[in-house]
This record gives structure tokens, C-alpha cells and sequence, in this order.
């Protein structure tokens, strides 16, 4: 069809109020369609996934409202996401909000009152070719909340059949007498040997130990000395016991020196050999 034909069929048809000429949907989209998706893979496999044709797409799923401004601005052949043309009406619009070709595409239903003030409804994204509707934050904060409430109540309700169960075998460990256990482990004779061969070669590579040094001439150890007297309380005859040479020098160091002889007759008297008295200086002595 001729464009100047389409025009002309176009300003036959719209005489400016768009409740006249736009036909309500039998069943216009919910506020709470996050359980289901969409996808035309048909689509996909004709057209490309980019800004021009991604509105396009949209309009064709359940989550689209044919009321809104956009499917104003396609029966006018103008492009539906035009802002200049958005900002001059009123009423339901989709805005594209953010768009990372062509993987994700980011849609919000907002509602318009003039050009500059519009009110957030829902949010639809696109991505790799299938349409979600995201919730809502207060849904999201909801779900979240119920589901921590149901896993803490889960571990409350598992520790108390826990304890449950733990006072249950105290009781009958109470009741019946515990049976008894192997004090140790088995051991295993491999492991011995191998240990065994370990510290024998340690012990050869060690050097011999050094011989203990001799004992001072004339010592008798203790052990020579308990034979003796068992020897000498078996005869029935009893023995002195021989002394230590080590403690009769010792003895004879820590006896007093012998006495001294001096002269009775004068006072200028010295030491002198025993038996003898010491030399004296005066006239008349010894």
C-alpha cells in the first residue's frame, strides 16, 4: 500500500480521542504476572534484537496494554518510544530504559500527567529473547522474609527433635547397662615392623658408647661389699668391714694436728719435731 494512502486511511480513522478509535484488550495485563513468560522464537529467527524492533517484540506478549500512548504513536506510523512526541501526552506509556544489545532490554509502565511528572508502575525486561515481568520490591521483601522465618523455624523444630532424641538414649543408658567397649584400638604388626627396622638402623648408625673410666686403686664398690656380707652371714662368721681408701684419707686430712712441745722454763719457745723440745735461748736451759 502506497504511504499517502496509509496516511490518508490514518487521518480518516483517528479524530484525536484515543479511547474512541483504540478498542479495549479482552483481558488486559495484570499487576501480577511474574509466573509466566514469553518468547516468539519465530520472531526472533526473522528480526534482529536491537532498539528499532524491540518494541515491536514487546507488543506481542501478554504483559503489552493496547491503551497506552505508544500504541497511539504506531497507529500514527511514528515511532512508539519517540520521547518528543511521549512528553506531549497524557495516560499508560512504556518507556525503554536501559538496553544492552542485544542480549537485555529494560521496559517500565509508568503513567504520565504532564511532561515532566510520570509514576512508576512495573518494570518488564527482556532477556535473550524471553520477557519477564520483575517484581515488585515489596514482593521481593516478602518472599525474603518468609523464607527466613521458614528456615529458622525449620532449625528450631531439627535441634528440638535433636535433644529429643539425645535425652531419649541418656534415659536408656540410665535404664540398661552401656555395653562395653575395646579399651584399644588392634595393632597392626606391619606398622610394628616397620618401626622395629627403623630403630635399628638408627641404633647402628649411633657410635659406640665411650667405656666407663676405672676405679682409684684399692675401691671396693657397693656391690662387692653386699656380696661379702651375704658371703660372711652365710659362713656364720661376722667380718669388719673393709674400709674405703678414698674415706680414710679423708679421715686422716680432718684429724687435729699432733700437740706441740714447747719449753717449760722459758717463754721464746717454737715448734719442733715430736720428742723433742723447742730451742731455747735463755742461760739456764734445757
Amino acid at each position: 500500500m502506497d504511504s499517502s494512502l496509509l496516511s490518508a486511511a490514518t487521518a480518516d480513522t483517528f479524530n484525536g480521542n484515543a479511547a474512541d478509535q483504540i478498542p479495549p484488550p479482552s483481558q488486559p495485563p495484570g499487576t501480577d504476572m511474574t509466573g509466566i513468560s514469553f518468547r516468539d522464537q519465530l520472531w526472533i529467527n526473522s528480526y534482529p534484537l536491537d532498539r528499532n524492533y524491540i518494541f515491536d517484540y514487546f507488543a506481542l506478549s501478554p504483559f503489552y496494554d493496547t491503551t497506552c500512548n505508544n500504541e497511539i504513536l504506531r497507529r500514527r506510523s511514528i515511532h512508539p518510544l519517540d520521547l518528543s512526541h511521549l512528553s506531549k501526552m497524557t495516560g499508560l506509556e512504556y518507556m525503554l530504559t536501559d538496553a544492552t544489545e542485544p542480549n537485555l532490554f529494560v521496559f517500565r509502565k509508568q503513567k504520565r500527567d504532564g511532561p515532566e511528572k510520570v509514576t512508576p508502575m512495573l518494570t518488564y525486561y527482556i532477556l535473550d529473547g524471553s520477557i519477564y515481568q520483575a517484581p515488585q520490591l515489596c514482593s521481593v521483601f516478602a518472599a525474603r522474609v518468609s523464607r527466613t522465618i521458614y528456615n529458622i523455624s525449620k532449625a528450631f523444630s531439627d535441634a528440638a527433635s535433636k535433644l529429643e532424641t539425645i535425652r531419649q538414649v541418656d534415659t536408656e543408658n540410665q535404664i540398661e547397662p552401656s555395653e562395653s567397649k575395646p579399651a584399644s584400638e588392634p595393632v597392626d604388626l606391619k606398622e610394628m615392623k616397620r618401626v622395629d627396622v627403623i630403630l635399628t638402623s638408627l641404633y647402628r648408625k649411633l657410635a659406640p658408647a665411650p667405656p666407663p673410666p676405672p676405679f682409684p686403686e684399692g675401691y671396693v664398690s657397693q656391690e662387692a661389699l653386699g656380696e661379702k656380707e651375704e658371703l660372711g652371714t652365710q659362713g656364720g662368721e661376722s667380718q669388719p668391714p673393709q674400709i674405703d681408701p678414698i674415706i680414710d684419707q679423708g679421715r686422716k686430712l680432718m684429724a687435729p694436728p699432733p700437740p706441740i712441745l714447747m719449753c717449760t722454763q722459758c717463754a721464746c719457745c717454737a715448734p719442733a719435731p715430736p720428742g723433742s723440745c723447742c730451742r731455747c735461748g735463755c742461760s739456764g736451759g734445757p
